[in-house]
C-alpha cells in the first residue's frame, strides 16, 4: 500500500510539473567564456533530473562496494549461527531421542566451531546431559565445568547450569554436592519454583526431615506441587519429626500440623508410640480412633490392639461400633479378637479370629488363634495353627522398608498371606456372630481365673478320641454359654457395659 501511494504522488508531481512548464516557455541563458549557452527551461530542468538521478546511483554504487567487506563477514555470520543452530537442535533431537553417541557428536562440533558464549553454554550442558545418561560421569563433569566458564559472565545462564548439574547430582545420590548449587538460588528467591523442588529432593535424599517438611510447605501454598504428593510428604517427614522429637518437642510438632494431617496413619502411629511409650495410654486411644475414624486402616488397628487390660474394655466398645459399619472388615475384626484375648475373652476372641480368618487367612490370625488354643488347654489346634503360621514366615521375603511410599493396601501387604492351600486346624463349622465382647458378664466368675490358671490335668497327654455322642439342644445352649464366660478381666469393673443384670449374687446364674 505504501509503494502505490508513493508511486501515484510521483505521477502526481510529474504531471503538475509539465503543467507549470508548460504555462512558462522561457529560456535559460549560461554564459562561460567564450561559452554561450541557451536552454529552453523545459530541457534544463529535465537536464538537472537526470544529474541528480545519475549522481545518486554512482554513489550509491559507491557506498555498495565500500560495505562489501562488512557485508561479507554478516553473511558470514548468519551462515554459521544457521549452522549452529541445525546442530543444536539436532543434538537435543537426539537427546530426547535416546541417541546420545549421536548428540554428543554434533553438540561437539557446535563448542569446537561457535564464537558465541551462550551457544556453547547450551551445547556443553546437553553434552553433559547426554553423558549423563551414559554413565560417563568424567566427561559430563568436563562438559559441566566448559559450561560454568564459558557462563561466567552471564547470571541466567550460570543459575541454568548449577540447576543442571545439581539435578544430574541428585540421580548420582549426592545431594550434598547438589544443596552448594541450589542454596544460593533459594536464598536470592523462594519463586525459583523448579530449584525449590530438586532442593526439596535434596533434603529428601539426605533425610533432613525438617527441610522437607517446610519446603513442602512452601510449594504446597504456591501450588506447585500435587496435592496427593504434598499429602504424602507431610505424612512421611512429620512422622519422622515426632519420633526424633521424642516427647519433649510432642507438643509443639503436633499444634504444628492441620486436623487432616494429624489423621494420616504415619503421624497417629508416631504420636500414639510416644504417648504409649509415657504411658499415656487414653491419649494414644484419642489420636489412633481420631485417624481411624477417617479411615480404617490395618496398621492403626494392630496398634489400636495393643493395650494394658485395665484399657481393654473402652476399646472393645470403640472397635464394636466400628464393627457395626464395617462388618467384613477382616483386620478390625482381627483387632477385636487381640483384644479379646488381652482381656482374656476366650469365646469372642475366637470368634471374631476364626471371622477374621474366614475373610483372609493369615500369618498373624493362625499365630493368636494358636497362642488361645494353648491358653485354653488344646495343645492340638494350638501347634496346628503355629505350624501355619511358621510355615508363612519361612518363606517371606526380606523387604526393604520404604518410609516415602505411600501406605499400601493392608490386602497385598506380605505379612498378610494367604494359607488357604495348607492344612486347615478344625474350626466351628458355622460362624455366628458372637455377643459383644464389651457386653460380657463377668461377675459370676470370679474364681474361674484361677481354674484357667492352673494347669489342666493330663492336658499333655494326646487326647483320645472318644465317639460322638448326641446331646439335646439345651445342653449345646449351656456349653456355649460356659464357653463365652470362661474368665474376667484382672482388676477391671466392667459391670457399667455389661447387658445382663449383676445384682445377682455369684451363685446365682
Amino acid at each position: 500500500m505504501k509503494t502505490w501511494f508513493w508511486t501515484l504522488l510521483v505521477f502526481v508531481a510529474a504531471v503538475a510539473l509539465a503543467l507549470v512548464l508548460r504555462e512558462h516557455s522561457g529560456n535559460v541563458l549560461i554564459i562561460a567564456q567564450p561559452y554561450r549557452i541557451e536552454l529552453s527551461l523545459t530541457l534544463a530542468v529535465l537536464l538537472l533530473l537526470a544529474s541528480f538521478l545519475v549522481l545518486y546511483i554512482v554513489l550509491r554504487v559507491l557506498a555498495w562496494i565500500s560495505h562489501s567487506p562488512g557485508r561479507f563477514r554478516s553473511w558470514r555470520g548468519l551462515r554459521a549461527e544457521k549452522r549452529d543452530h541445525e546442530l543444536l537442535e539436532n543434538g537435543w533431537i537426539h537427546i530426547l531421542e535416546g541417541r546420545y553417541t549421536e548428540a554428543e557428536k554434533d553438540l561437539s562440533k557446535v563448542l569446537g566451531r561457535t564464537r558465541s558464549g551462550s551457544r556453547k553454554v547450551l551445547a556443553a550442558l546437553a553434552s553433559a546431559r547426554a553423558a549423563h545418561h551414559m554413565g560417563e560421569f568424567e566427561r559430563r563433569d568436563e562438559a559441566l565445568a566448559q559450561a560454568r566458564e564459558h557462563a561466567s559472565e552471564n547470571i541466567r545462564l550460570r543459575e541454568a547450569a548449577s540447576i543442571v548439574a545439581a539435578e544430574m547430582y541428585l540421580d548420582q545420590n549426592r545431594p550434598q554436592d547438589a544443596l552448594v548449587l541450589l542454596q544460593p538460588l533459594q536464598d536470592a528467591s523462594s519463586r525459583y519454583f523448579h530449584a525449590t523442588r530438586l532442593l526439596l529432593r535434596a533434603h529428601r535424599q539426605l533425610r533432613n526431615h525438617d527441610r522437607v517438611y517446610e519446603l513442602t510447605r512452601l510449594l504446597s501454598r504456591r501450588g506447585v506441587i500435587d496435592k496427593a504428593e504434598a499429602q504424602q510428604l507431610i505424612e512421611v517427614s512429620a512422622a519422622a519429626r515426632l519420633r526424633q522429637g521424642g516427647p519433649e518437642n510432642l507438643k509443639s510438632i503436633w499444634s504444628d500440623l492441620k486436623s487432616d494431617e494429624r489423621a494420616l496413619p504415619d503421624i497417629a502411629l508416631a504420636a500414639a508410640a510416644i504417648h504409649t511409650g509415657q504411658g499415656n495410654h487414653d491419649e494414644a486411644a484419642k489420636v489412633l480412633e481420631a485417624a481411624l475414624n477417617v479411615r480404617l486402616d490395618a496398621r492403626l488397628l494392630n496398634a489400636y490392639s495393643q493395650c494394658p487390660p485395665e484399657h481393654v474394655a473402652r476399646r472393645l466398645s470403640k472397635a464394636e461400633e466400628w464393627l457395626k459399619t464395617h462388618p467384613d472388615d477382616s483386620a478390625l475384626l482381627a483387632a477385636l479378637g487381640n483384644l479379646c484375648l488381652t482381656g482374656e475373652l476366650w469365646g469372642p476372641g475366637e470368634q471374631y479370629l476364626l471371622r477374621s480368618m474366614k475373610l483372609r487367612s493369615d500369618m498373624r490370625i493362625h499365630a493368636l488363634l494358636g497362642n488361645l488354643y494353648d491358653r485354653l488347654g488344646r495343645p492340638a489346634d494350638a501347634t496346628t495353627h503355629w505350624r501355619l503360621a511358621s510355615s508363612v514366615a519361612g518363606v517371606l521375603p526380606v523387604l526393604p522398608a520404604s518410609r516415602a511410599l505411600p501406605a499400601a493396601d493392608t490386602r497385598g501387604d506380605p505379612t498378610l498371606i494367604d494359607v488357604e492351600h495348607l492344612p486347615q486346624a478344625k474350626v466351628l463349622s458355622t460362624l455366628e456372630t458372637p455377643l459383644a465382647a464389651s457386653a460380657a458378664d463377668f461377675s459370676d466368675y470370679a474364681a474361674a481365673d484361677t481354674a484357667a490358671d492352673a494347669p489342666a490335668a493330663g492336658a499333655d497327654e494326646p487326647r483320645a478320641a472318644a465317639p460322638a455322642t448326641p446331646k439335646a439342644a439345651g445342653d449345646d445352649v449351656s456349653a456355649q454359654e460356659e464357653y463365652f464366660d470362661s474368665s474376667p478381666f484382672v482388676g477391671i469393673d466392667l459391670t457399667q457395659t455389661s447387658d445382663r443384670d449383676t445384682s445377682r449374687g455369684s451363685g446365682n446364674h
